[in-house]
């Protein structure tokens, strides 16, 4: 089988898909290769990739195998209750040997250097935390991993990393131990300690309010859906300029700035449509910017330089972007 339809964001690589294996319930890890045995393009932890899963399945998977590779790439699939497909094709349909057309690796949830961090992981999102860890480790800084997952069959990696680190790892599968109590874990800021937390969205929200009163710049989330209500504000008509193209377009309140830009005519590298890959990242040149993604941080929101064009909008009347 071969899926050789582009995917919408990054250069794309027709790659073999040369192991698949079981790694918990519902989990399944797939490794991925050049089909000459060509290297791939680098990454660090963090980065994801897009996996075209299928007509009209393009779908974004963290990166877990080890960066200093670059003969394959890892990235492992929970076969989610309500699949919107992605994970059913991936469990069910995908085979060793077929061809699989993947994107460059993009990161928006890069490991800043510290001397000290606290992972949190909730079911799957272990998986862009598990490169982290390695990375940790090989720079000799402290660190701790609290896991959790509604069982301990369902959590992937769990057996190696405590097998591995077993001083540093907290197992907390919810049959039984419960939720993770964040009150605790986030009692107060840690001296020189840096949060990074992928999980369920409302695992990552009990963590951002609990960490609000920690120093700026101390917590990192990646998410795998937008942000609750995120895109729920009301939206108003403005007008794009794209500098290079120029051209001048109207956004109506029904549509999104990247839907009339391409409407337009001008072609924009995009993905997932959600405000959480992105691929569709664009430098602002003037206007102010009504910012509905789920990847920028606060900060920097408040730069007003850069923004996702699948879902955020103007908060005036006029953006200058550069394309």
């Amino acid at each position: 089988m071969n899926l050789t339809s582009p995917p919408p964001g990054g250069d794309a690589l027709d790659l073999t898909l040369v192991h698949r294996e079981p790694l918990a319930e519902d989990v399944v890890r797939l490794t991925l290769a050049h089909p000459r045995g060509e290297r791939l393009p680098a990454w660090s932890p963090g980065a994801h990739i897009d996996l075209m899963l299928g007509p009209g399945l393009v779908r974004q998977y963290s990166l877990c195998g080890d960066p200093a590779d670059t003969s394959r790439f890892q990235v492992a699939v929970l076969r989610e209750r309500e699949s919107r497909g992605g994970s059913q094709y991936a469990h069910h349909t995908l085979a060793e040997g077929d061809t699989v057309r993947v994107s460059s690796p993009r990161n928006h949830f890069r490991l800043a250097a510290s001397p000290r961090y606290l992972f949190i992981a909730g079911g799957i999102g272990i998986t862009p935390i598990l490169p982290m860890i390695a990375a940790a480790d090989r720079q000799g800084a402290d660190w701790r991993l609290v896991y959790g997952g509604r069982s301990r069959a369902g959590m992937a990696f769990a057996e190696q990393l405590t097998r591995e680190h077993p001083r540093r790892v907290d197992l907390r599968p919810q049959d039984e131990t419960g939720l993770l109590d964040l009150d605790e874990l986030l009692a107060g800021p840690a001296a020189d300690t840096l949060v990074y937390c992928c999980g369920p969205g409302p695992l990552l929200d009990a963590v951002e309010q609990r960490c609000a009163s920690w120093p700026e710049g101390t917590l990192h989330i990646e998410r795998f859906r937008p942000k609750e209500g995120a895109d729920d504000a009301p939206a108003a008509g403005f007008e794009v300029e794209l500098s290079r193209a120029g051209i001048t377009v109207t956004v109506p309140p029904d549509k999104s700035v990247l839907q009339s830009i391409e409407e337009a005519g001008v072609s924009v590298l995009s993905s997932c449509q959600e405000g959480t890959c992105g691929t569709c990242e664009t430098a602002v040149l003037d206007g102010r910017v009504d910012h509905r993604d789920s990847l920028l941080t606060p900060a920097e929101q408040a730069c007003n330089d850069t923004m996702f064009i699948c879902v955020s909008r103007a908060a005036g009347p006029r953006l200058v972007l550069d394309l």
